[in-house]
């Protein structure tokens, strides 16, 4: 099993009025309702950030770090993504933003978009080598990697084996600064500027490697308000962003399978919902001739970050205005950066969901919900607390709930009572 994860997504309890719009649109059944307060069952969360889009009135919440941190390193370095970008309104030059980054105390930048085209050419080599078994899905959104750990065990296989470009970006960033300052790695700061809460989880507890090398992860609404001043103060511009089309349409749902130009064979799929019903088919080999798959948590990729600033569909169109007049690619693997690319450690499965812990005892178990199931009116109407019928069924199998728990029965009971005690008065 994984180790524990200091999750991002948080519940503010005073705010919480007990509706069942988050139990309803969590992918992994993760929240109940119980005593008028929704709770997160934080084992299986995977930080995808829909409960915080869903709840009117905003009890869940995504916890990242400050602005000020970069205060905390001799030298400090930004990881702008490529969705950053477009967030802003008239861009015509990423300079710009680089540019404002700096003016906020940042010592240098280091566009993500730069290790996303590295992590393109890799996949492409991978790809024509035809080692890993078809189809290949993308590693690069740590919610959808979550989320296959904890549903879809038999496709961890499927997953491609190398960094995120955050990661990746943070490695080369600080290997970078720490030739040109002579600074030991420890001193040098790695701040990525993060979309979403589960770029902040994949930093505490990463996947593919022991440890991150992103240092702290600040949300993109957080920092634009003060870049966006930032920007107003910049005297100069110089040539600061380095990437190119491929880079910067990682940035966007479909981004990262079009640039790979090795194969039409592929599947790009956005918003959590889309991407469980994929995973269910591919787990049901119902895509046998696809060679690769990209999926997205957040609804049009990372532009639809929740920790972002703009509508997911204006930021779209924002980001194919900027990368009209860019070149393809500005990054190419080394010999040096293709030792850089690869996991160090491999996806386990977390097995949060097993009804036990041995074979015996999860089919007794599952017998059990099963007819617990069955007895359950089957209405998955959430006043219980629970998503579903069979999801208060397993509540109960685990001992977290009772049956009496099923407002629609205690309902049918009571009014059989009364039935009773009515034709028992007129006789």
């Amino acid at each position: 099993m994984e180790r524990p994860i200091i999750h991002s997504v948080t519940l503010d309890r005073d705010a919480c009025k007990g509706c069942i719009n988050c139990i309803k649109r969590c992918p992994t059944e993760a929240i109940r309702v119980r005593d008028g307060k929704a709770a997160i069952i934080s084992e299986r969360c995977v930080d995808c950030g829909e409960c915080i889009r869903i709840c009117p009135h905003h009890a869940k919440r995504a916890v990242s770090d400050p602005l000020d941190v970069l205060e905390r390193y001799a030298y400090s370095i930004a990881l702008p993504p490529p969705s950053l970008y477009a967030q802003f309104n008239n861009l015509d030059d990423p300079d710009m933003v680089l540019a404002g980054l700096l003016q906020l105390g940042f010592d240098s930048v280091f566009e993500v978009s730069r290790a996303a085209e590295l992590i393109s050419e890799a996949t492409r080599r991978l790809l024509q080598e035809g080692s890993l078994p078809r189809p290949v899905i993308s590693s690069a959104c740590p919610a959808v990697t979550r989320l296959i750990c904890v549903r879809f065990p038999q496709l961890i296989g499927h997953v491609l084996p190398l960094l995120s470009p955050m990661e990746l970006a943070a490695r080369m960033a600080k290997a970078e600064a720490a030739q040109k300052t002579g600074l030991a790695p420890e001193q040098i700061g790695c701040v990525f500027i993060t979309p979403c809460p589960a770029k902040v989880s994949a930093v505490r507890a990463p996947l593919g490697s022991e440890k991150s090398a992103v240092d702290a992860a600040v949300a993109v609404k957080d920092v634009y308000p003060k870049l966006l001043g930032a920007m107003k103060k910049v005297a100069h511009v110089d040539y600061l962003a380095g990437a190119g089309r491929i880079g910067l349409g990682w940035g966007e749902s479909g981004g990262e399978a079009a640039g790979l130009m090795v194969t039409e064979r592929y599947l790009a799929a956005d918003g959590v919902e889309n991407v469980i019903r994929v995973l269910s088919d591919l787990e049901d080999e119902k895509y046998p001739n696809l060679d690769f798959v990209e999926l997205n948590a957040c609804a049009g990729g990372c532009v639809g970050g929740v920790l972002q600033v703009e509508n997911p569909y204006i930021a779209k169109a924002k980001m194919k205005h900027l990368r009209r007049t860019m070149p393809v690619s500005l990054n190419h693997l080394t010999e040096a950066s293709a030792g850089l690319v690869h996991w160090d450690k491999a996806l386990a499965y977390n097995p949060v969901m097993e009804l036990g812990a041995t074979n015996s005892e999860r089919f007794a178990r599952y017998a059990r919900m099963e007819e617990l199931t069955a007895a359950l009116p089957g209405l998955d109407c959430g006043s219980c607390g629970a998503p579903t019928c069979e999801a208060l069924a397993e509540d109960i199998v685990r001992g977290t709930a009772r049956l009496d728990d099923c407002t629609v029965l205690m309902r049918r009971r009571m009014e059989a009572v009364l039935r009773a005690l009515g034709k028992d008065g007129t006789t």
